[in-house]
């Protein structure tokens, strides 16, 4: 019989060990950084936007790249939501993308806001999202595939 460790009870040699989430700790503050990280680049992000936008006198379209700004920033808020069930590995790498997405936007949208002038501005608020949805829809796979092999291995042993 394994040791019975920190993660609810749950020994060490048990099947589901590694997908039990922790009382508390390093992972409830990841977790908590990240959500206020995340809020935080949301609402930078759109006042960014609308300090880029602010000579567009097209009400609609500022409202169509808000949603678009804000889109990563609000799945990203859901997935934490459901994150409660998901694997320890799972959640730390959703955690750490949220963190990773949110500075890097705020310092891309930052650079186009405060920035030397460019061109055409709104293509990099188009272009960010985009490269945001592909990272969360590349990464969180690949942590789940990734925790279900952990699982798997410590099944077997």
């Amino acid at each position: 019989m394994g040791a019975i460790n920190e993660y609810r009870g749950a020994r060490s040699d048990h099947p589901k060990a590694s997908r039990v989430r922790p009382n508390g700790g390093f992972l409830n503050l990841l977790r908590t950084a990240a959500m206020i990280a995340v809020l935080v680049g949301a609402g930078g992000s759109i006042s960014l936007m609308f300090r880029v936008g602010r000579r567009n006198n097209s009400q609609i379209l500022m409202v169509l790249f808000g949603m678009w700004v804000l889109s990563p920033f609000l799945v990203l808020l859901l997935a934490t939501l459901v994150s409660k069930h998901w694997s320890v590995v799972t959640g730390t790498t959703l955690y750490s993308l949220m963190l990773v997405l949110t500075l890097g936007s705020l310092a891309i949208y930052g650079d186009v806001a405060f920035g030397p002038p460019r061109a055409k501005p709104a293509f990099v608020f188009l272009v960010v999202p985009v490269a945001s949805w592909l990272l969360i829809a590349i990464v969180l796979p690949i942590a789940s595939v990734i925790s279900g092999r952990l699982s798997r291995r410590a099944q077997r042993a």
